[in-house]
């Protein structure tokens, strides 16, 4: 297997969720400890199958409130307007200052389109084909106006010069965009698209948009299998597959303390579970753990979800992330300031623009 150029260091990303807690300043907290122990990116669920306040409106309101982490809500495609969806994103892009990214999901259930009412329950592979063209869609519309099309000129009194904005006349399956976007083009240019890839429906969106992919694996053979497959679909689709970051996900309990070290995994995991593959153990075999796994080049970095978030996540940042960095292998602060840079991703040229190139 042959390993990309973003391998030198892992990656670490941390989910933020919590239950049955609507004020926002409980998820600041994490956010805000995430971001002391130099993590890629935080991630918050979201559905319309259960009660929660809204991811996205979550991290717009937690990113004044930090400086360098990025932040990634999941976005539910299925119900929503393409056209709104990508210019909500596009405003957390602004207001943290090019940390966003978003994670698309969809909406299955029978419950979850009688909230609407607008139509029937669809299966998952069609809702996932949707997906990929709200992703495809948004793309465009962040592309809709040059980087420099805004003028701002009290002299003349334009603030935009028109002949930068782009129509992208985006006909899909089930719905059409002409644009532009109300949004100016983000810092990043396009925030960055994670896709969870567990289910194979999902997994031509992540091949076709994805710039991190997470996959679930209770081995690094596994993770090595998914892994390759992923960036061979990437290619096969046109794409460079050193653009895209395979980040295994795994939920971690580390409330047991250290545990002795099992062969070829490290203290009580990970394990199937009903919630995935599942850590059980300390800090220390964590560490022993990621940078096992890390080390066989099959997997860019890992995608942790504690079981109890607030502690799980101390113990992370507290006690793992100083190991990984005594090892060398995971940064000691943040080298730039926007999630495209922390994952070493380019920043997309405009495919509208003169110089541009399609992306």
């Amino acid at each position: 297997m042959t390993a990309s150029p973003g391998r030198g260091l892992l990656h670490l990303a941390a989910a933020v969720d919590l239950t049955d807690t609507y004020h926002p300043e409980p998820y600041a907290e994490l956010v805000r400890l995430a971001e002391r122990g130099a993590l890629d990116f935080v991630t918050l669920g979201d559905s319309f199958a259960r009660p929660g306040p809204d991811a996205l409106a979550v991290l717009a309101h937690v990113a004044p409130l930090t400086a360098r982490v990025g932040l990634v809500p999941t976005v539910t495609t299925t119900h929503t307007e393409p056209f709104h969806v990508q210019a909500a994103v596009a405003s957390l892009d602004w207001v943290s200052r090019g940390r966003a990214g978003w994670r698309p999901e969809v909406s299955p259930g029978e419950g979850e389109a009688r909230l609407f009412g607008r139509r029937e329950a669809a299966h998952a592979h069609h809702l996932w084909q949707e997906a990929t063209e709200v992703a495809e869609v948004s793309r465009r519309l962040w592309d809709s106006w040059e980087d420099d099309a805004e003028i701002r000129s009290v002299a003349t009194g334009r603030f935009v010069d028109r002949a930068k904005l782009h129509h992208v006349d985006f006909q899909g399956a089930s719905f059409s965009v002409k644009g532009p976007s109300i949004v100016p083009r983000p810092p990043q240019g396009h925030p960055v698209i994670v896709v969870d890839a567990t289910d194979p429906a999902a997994r031509d969106t992540a091949a076709r948009h994805a710039e991190v992919a997470l996959i679930r694996a209770v081995g690094p053979e596994q993770s090595e299998e998914l892994g390759d497959e992923l960036r061979a679909a990437a290619a096969a689709h046109g794409r460079d597959p050193d653009g895209l970051r395979v980040l295994a996900a795994l939920t971690v309990d580390l409330g047991e303390g250290e545990r002795a070290a099992e062969p070829g995994h490290g203290g009580g995991g990970p394990r199937p579970s009903p919630r995935g593959p599942l850590y059980r153990g300390g800090p220390v075999d964590l560490a022993d753990l990621l940078a096992a796994w890390h080390g066989r080049g099959t997997v860019d970095g890992f995608h942790l979800t504690p079981l109890e978030p607030r502690r799980d996540l101390e113990r992370l940042v507290n006690g793992t992330v100083p190991l990984l960095q005594h090892r060398a292998l995971f940064r000691t602060f943040y080298p730039g300031s926007t999630l495209r840079e922390h994952l070493g991703l380019a920043r997309p040229a405009n495919r509208y623009a003169p110089t541009g190139v399609p992306s």
